[in-house]
């Protein structure tokens, strides 16, 4: 919601600019950030304490830009809420069990309730690794759960206990009672614009103190509850629709925006954006398999024909496969020193070499010895040998591992939405913010259709490779 409203500011001070909602964590931001693949992005002054700068308590903005200058960094507009952490479960249950303080989830009574808590929550130094140390270890550990979810999953009794934003929208709406921080762990989380040193803030300047937490909570409430896009409501802002906003205002905002009918699944999955980001993953997936097709083969090859070399080959492709998604992108956006396509392609490329060098491997090693003794007897070097016999044997189960490859390309792909590089993933990270299957659903299912569709059209030529083209 900030991004949009930073984006149409800047774009009616006459600067151009392109918003990319729905990058990933903050590291990814900060790597971002720190390589000039973005200029500034909305972010909190606990977060820039903490996270980024690994230090404590609550300096003024002019000592938290003291402290950012080393690197090349400034935090500027400060909005003018405090969007903190904060734990939450609901009323009925904190009644019924006297739980009012997060010191009381630490007491043996609340053992067996389950916090599930987002998986950022969970790794980040101002969340749950710190806030057990200042609390007390718990019997249970926490479950990791996608924020976007969690209100839902409490409602239902499937967890007990939620990681929240003070600005959330459905604090209100599903009657949750907020657990007092007793021992004033969290520390403020101002919003602030985290920029590079060299940006100039004036064209934001007006933002200054323009938006207070009822304010905040309204916007969200009109995105997440009332059905409106974020580039709506941050007009609306802009125009000073919100400036009535207070306190008592309904969180949702539901007084002023009135619910619009929702689009069916069909339309959602078949919206305008459908070709663009249809073009996009096609463009992530094919991109990176030809790169793994490039590489992959010829590790295999090497592979087969230098038996000392295969545990270290194959070993080490498969030790590609146990880094995460994330933590793998915001290495490679250090690496390169950009966000979006190309990150995201070397990511895929790298997920892809591992069927692919080791089915090359296991075809070269099923076509029998005495194939090859043939070609060379007919006069054939060891690498004509190898290019018109042996692989072309071989290409079955070669052409299987590409497949694989290939259909786990699609749904991966989906992950690189969380660094701007667009495709299906899109729709995911944009349902998930909002808490809306059916968003959600509209690219599960088109990554899903794909995948069947790459699967089929491999079956199609593997059929081709063995029997001749079908008539």
């Amino acid at each position: 919601m900030l991004g949009e409203i930073l984006a149409q500011t800047l774009v009616g001070a006459g600067r151009p600019a392109l918003h990319k909602p729905g990058l990933g964590n903050t590291g990814i931001l900060e790597q971002a950030l720190a390589s000039g693949a973005v200029d500034l992005y909305p972010e909190y002054t606990g977060t820039i304490v903490r996270e980024l700068l690994k230090r404590e308590g609550n300096p003024s903005l002019d000592e938290l830009n003291r402290w950012l200058a080393p690197r090349q960094l400034k935090a500027a507009v400060p909005f003018g809420f405090n969007n903190t952490y904060a734990l939450a479960m609901t009323a009925a249950k904190a009644q019924a069990l006297g739980i009012r303080r997060i010191s009381d989830l630490f007491k043996p009574a609340a053992a067996g309730l389950t916090l599930g808590l987002s998986h950022e929550f969970l790794q980040r130094a101002d969340g749950w690794p710190a806030l057990s140390k200042a609390y007390g270890e718990r019997a249970a550990a926490p479950i990791g759960l996608d924020h976007g979810l969690a209100y839902d999953a409490v409602a239902a009794g499937r967890v007990d206990v939620i990681d929240v934003y003070s600005t959330d929208a459905k604090l209100g709406r599903l009657g949750l009672t907020v657990l007092d921080d007793d021992l004033g762990f969290f520390p403020k989380y101002d919003a602030v614009v985290l920029m590079r040193a060299g940006v100039d803030a004036a064209p934001l300047a007006k933002l200054a103190g323009s938006i207070d937490a009822a304010t905040m909570i309204a916007m969200n409430g009109e995105v997440e509850l009332d059905g409106r896009s974020f580039a709506e409501t941050a007009k609306k802002f802009l125009a000073g629709g919100f400036a009535a906003t207070s306190p008592r205002a309904p969180a949702s905002g539901a007084a002023s925006a009135p619910q619009r009918p929702q689009a069916t699944l069909l339309e959602r999955v078949f919206a305008p954006d459908f070709a663009r980001l249809a073009g996009q993953h096609l463009l992530l997936v094919f991109v990176s398999l030809a790169l793994a097709l490039a590489v992959g083969v010829p590790l295999g090859v090497a592979a087969w024909r230098w038996p000392r070399s295969e545990p270290i080959l194959l070993g080490a492709v498969a030790l590609l496969q146990t880094i995460p998604s994330l933590a793998l992108l915001a290495f490679l956006i250090a690496l390169v020193g950009t966000i979006g396509v190309v990150p995201a392609v070397l990511a895929l490329f790298l997920y892809a070499l591992l069927p692919i060098v080791r089915n090359t491997h296991a075809g070269l090693q099923s076509v029998s010895g005495g194939m090859a003794q043939a070609a060379l007897s007919l006069g054939m070097t060891a690498r004509q040998a190898l290019r018109h016999v042996q692989l072309p044997l071989a290409a079955p189960t070669l052409l299987a591992g590409v497949k694989t490859a290939a259909v786990i390309n699609v749904g991966t792909a989906t992950m690189a939405a969380f660094i701007g590089a667009g495709g299906f993933g899109e729709r995911i990270v944009a349902g998930l913010a909002v808490n809306d299957s059916s968003v959600m659903l509209a690219g599960a299912l088109p990554a899903a259709a794909l995948a069947l569709i790459v699967q089929g059209a491999f079956d199609l030529a593997e059929r081709w490779s063995r029997h001749g083209r079908p008539r």
